[in-house]
């Protein structure tokens, strides 16, 4: 029995033992894609990932200098986007890394998936602990990446940070500046707990203390989309309304036509935030309250600048450990839900709702930024079983939003529900008196 026809990469099996290459057979022809399953067709047309460069060349050296003087020691002016040279004092603005790049243009046209160079993959081998040379006195400094992206010489006070953009996707693409100032998150967070304190833990209320607040960058995938969306389901249109029965046993009916309803949508989407550390996208809210941290959203992600490490001085950060694999799923989600908005206004006329039982999303193409966003946090560990609960108070390092979870004391909540309870049944009887 001759062998079938196979690409000719593809082994022979010609008998027991390992598989053998064969060249391909004289006159065979290469397969055509179109003759393939969809899953596997749509995998190998799909063009290869593109990169965008948006690495830095000021900072091809690794090192943050002044552009008037090449010194080192850069601050960030506080509340502002602005950087400013310690030594000659000039200041100086980071260049927005949409207008550098064009991230905002061109999003409808946009196909297959777009990767700029600090959204690549980070590779399995990339170690969190860097040691650096201090080019000031020759010092060896160590910076452990996953929290922090700068040090300072502790021999010569020479300010230097982890600005090349590696292959291994340590280093973001872009960085939004803090502008809110930590006095201001103090005094935020002061009068977020202040307005709960009376049902608050009794521990908590001991061991607040707002000062401990934590200005900290978190990593995010800022993503464009391009995208088409069709759903389909059965929507209802009341028809009549009426009651049988009498007493308890008295009950209200409805009549209502039903309708198969379909829609397409083609949208796009410009810069959708998804969090980048697999710690932050753990929204399991029997041990912390990370999606606190999502209604603090939005950020105005069209400022961020080119990544310059003098930005994080004096701030956490946090390292990124998902790609845009792992986020492939998250967006996807999200977009369907975009969707189903989108499409919410057409299906007003259906009064009784509509139940989408499918859905399909064909994602023409995407583009992937990733960048640090300013968060100040307030943490705290509420003990208890499996680990105990993580409570967070956060504030929107540019629009001063916050949100928090305050640990409370559920029998005040208890008592505090029967009073209420009482009080309205008590009400309720007076009311009935006085209409009898």
């Amino acid at each position: 029995m001759s062998n079938p026809t196979r690409p000719p990469s593809a082994p022979a099996y010609t008998g027991p033992g390992s598989p053998q290459e064969v060249p391909p057979q004289a006159g065979s022809s290469p397969i055509d894609p179109a003759t393939l399953p969809e899953p596997i067709r749509d995998e190998l047309l799909a063009p290869d990932p593109v990169a965008i460069d948006t690495s830095a060349e000021e900072l091809k050296d690794g090192l943050n200098r002044c552009p008037k003087c090449g010194a080192t020691d850069i601050r960030q002016k506080p509340g502002s986007d602005l950087l400013i040279c310690l030594y000659c004092r000039n200041e100086w603005h980071g260049q927005r890394v949409e207008e550098e790049f064009g991230l905002g243009d061109g999003i409808d046209q946009l196909r297959g998936t777009v990767i700029a160079s600090g959204a690549r993959d980070i590779a399995a081998d990339a170690a969190s602990l860097m040691s650096f040379k201090c080019t000031g006195c020759g010092a060896e400094v160590t910076i452990n990446t996953a929290n922090a992206m700068t040090a300072r010489c502790h021999w010569c006070r020479h300010v230097f940070g982890v600005n090349e953009q590696v292959a291994n996707g340590a280093v973001p693409d872009a960085v939004l500046p803090f502008h809110i100032k930590k006095d201001d998150a103090v005094a935020r967070i002061r009068q977020f707990v202040d307005k709960r304190r009376l049902f608050a833990l009794k521990e908590f209320k001991e061991q607040f203390t707002p000062e401990n607040v934590i200005g900290v960058y978190l990593p995010y995938m800022i993503v464009d989309g391009n995208a088409s969306a069709d759903i389909a389901g059965h929507g209802e249109i009341k028809t009549r309304e009426y009651t049988r029965g009498s007493g308890d046993n008295k009950k209200t009916y409805y009549d209502a036509d039903v309708y198969q309803v379909q829609r397409h949508v083609d949208f796009t989407v410009d810069d959708l935030p998804l969090e980048s550390s697999s710690d932050r996208g753990n929204l399991d809210t029997r041990s912390n309250t990370n999606n606190i941290i999502n209604t603090i959203l939005p950020f105005d992600t069209k400022n961020a600048v080119k990544w310059n490490a003098s930005y994080l001085s004096g701030y956490s950060s946090e390292k990124r450990d998902r790609d845009v694999e792992h986020l492939r799923p998250r967006l996807e989600d999200q977009l369907l839900s975009i969707a189903r908005a989108q499409v919410e206004q057409s299906v007003r006329r259906y009064d009784r709702g509509v139940r989408w039982e499918q859905e399909g999303l064909d994602l023409h193409g995407s583009r992937w930024v990733s960048m640090y966003l300013p968060v100040w946090l307030y943490s705290y560990h509420q003990p208890g079983s499996n680990g105990g609960m993580l409570h967070y108070i956060a504030v929107n390092g540019r629009t001063g939003e916050t949100m928090g979870s305050v640990p409370v004391q559920q029998w005040k909540l208890l008592m505090t529900a029967i009073t209420v309870g009482t009080v309205l049944e008590g009400i309720a009887l007076w009311i009935l008196g006085s209409s009898s």
